[in-house]
């Protein structure tokens, strides 16, 4: 039986390395990107970049998308020339982005009713890291059978599959996700920065929490960096920390359900990115505790 062939739009941090490990698994992988310089890389690794959303959609079984926000993912998806104008009800749409739950299950619904194509939300975490290395943690929502369609594709970038439910329960799942790993950044910040104003090694924290109730990857990644003010390379951004915890307070007044904790850590975040911070890592927010370098 012949492998699917796949249509990757968005080559971002996450899709960049993400793209490789389908190219190796076998797949022939259409690409298109917003700004075409980025797919030049992968092309040279043998993916098929495209001149429009229009000619990969045409090319490709499954869709999957791996884009910046809510907005970008229903400009590709609805915009003119997307997908829901070109899609076939044998396709199937996995949507790797991290975005609003209530707006994925509205995206499904219109898509499915336009053109017949299935979506399931699958977003990721474990970074630019897990991406390269096929580690990712996967939370996906959408029909069992149609998850179980998707399975052989997503287990070429992730350790692990979760299925939580209907269509928008992986954004809902990840929306949880990022406010555990925003409040963690945050609070990392602050507790490097008080060990260093007593005297403590800080480069030396990771290491001596290793294995205890603080250890987090986390800590292990982010501690380093803030302790030593090494902020490159860019792994990921604050920007689109700060859009998820975004999400999360959107989510709660919705639900009616107080999340105060990740609300003071987008209070915090946003200071840091209206310093001209956005686009950085978020291990800067070191610098919100002490004079920045």
């Amino acid at each position: 039986m012949s492998m699917e062939k796949l249509g990757f739009i968005g080559i971002g941090l996450m899709g960049a390395e993400m793209v490789p490990r389908f190219l190796d698994a076998g797949y022939e992988v259409f690409i298109w990107n917003r700004t075409v310089e980025k797919m030049a890389p992968l092309a040279q690794r043998g993916a098929r970049p495209c001149a429009s959303i229009a000619e990969l959609v045409e090319s490709a079984d499954i869709l999957l998308l791996c884009l910046g926000d809510t907005a970008a993912v229903e400009s590709v998806v609805f915009g003119s020339g997307g997908i829901s104008s070109q899609g076939r009800p044998s396709q199937l749409l996995l949507d790797l982005s991290s975005i609003d739950p209530g707006k994925t299950r509205q995206f499904a619904a219109d898509l499915k009713a336009s053109a017949g194509v299935a979506w399931v939300d699958c977003p990721v975490s474990g970074g630019v890291v897990g991406a390269r290395q096929g580690s990712l943690a996967i939370m996906a929502g959408g029909e069992e059978a149609v998850i179980e369609r998707a399975r052989p594709i997503l287990e070429c970038v992730g350790q692990r599959l979760t299925r939580m439910g209907p269509v928008g329960s992986g954004q809902l799942t990840k929306v949880c996700n990022q406010m555990i790993v925003g409040c963690n950044a945050m609070v990392i910040a602050e507790m490097i920065a008080l060990a260093q104003r007593g005297g403590v090694d800080a480069e030396k924290i990771p290491q001596a929490l290793a294995g205890g109730f603080a250890d987090s990857r986390p800590l292990q990644i982010l501690g380093p960096q803030m302790a030593t003010h090494c902020f490159e390379p860019v792994a990921w951004h604050v920007r689109t920390l700060l859009k998820d915890l975004d999400t999360a307070l959107q989510v709660s007044r919705e639900a009616n359900s107080p999340v105060p904790m990740s609300a003071a850590a987008a209070q915090l975040m946003r200071v840091h990115a209206s310093r001209g911070n956005g686009e950085r890592d978020p291990s800067t927010l070191i610098q919100l505790y002490c004079e920045a370098e």
